[in-house]
């Protein structure tokens, strides 16, 4: 098995990318990539980018979300078997208004099902949901 140092905050905070590059990669060339596999492929990623992220509270994983352009996580609601979060901000707002891209949170919900399996010990599975009018995400992990 390949060794790797786990990413941290400050490896994070020190890289630089513009969104629109970022978004037309994983936007439109990603999927033409990986064809109707790609939300499974994608939310695999996303569990894989958080084994290989240092993040030890949900600060932290609010902070990266930030980082990584992804929008701004809050914990909105917490039950016995779910946690549900919302993915709001400039960026959200963006996404969601335009009619170019068929956007998605498969990513996002990967790496959020897979870094509260690491902080809490429960397996956790994501699903999102789209509020456009109130221009909100909706990730709701769950125990499986």
């Amino acid at each position: 098995m390949e060794e790797y140092t786990k990413i941290d905050q400050n490896t994070i905070s020190s890289l630089v990318t513009t969104g629109a590059g970022y978004d037309i990669m994983r936007y439109q060339t990603l999927p033409d990539f990986l064809g109707q596999d790609a939300p499974y492929l994608l939310y695999l990623m996303g569990k894989n980018m958080a084994r290989k992220t240092l993040i030890n509270n949900y600060d932290e994983l609010y902070e990266f979300f930030q980082y990584m352009g992804w929008g701004d996580l809050s914990l909105v609601k917490e039950k016995k078997k779910e946690m549900i979060f919302r993915l709001t901000g400039h960026i959200i707002e963006k996404r969601l208004s335009q009619d170019l891209f068929h956007i998605d949170y498969r990513i996002e919900c990967g790496f959020l099902a897979e870094t509260i399996q690491t902080l809490t010990g429960e397996t956790y599975e994501c699903l999102e949901e789209k509020y456009t009018k109130e221009k909100y995400i909706e990730l709701t992990a769950m125990i499986t």
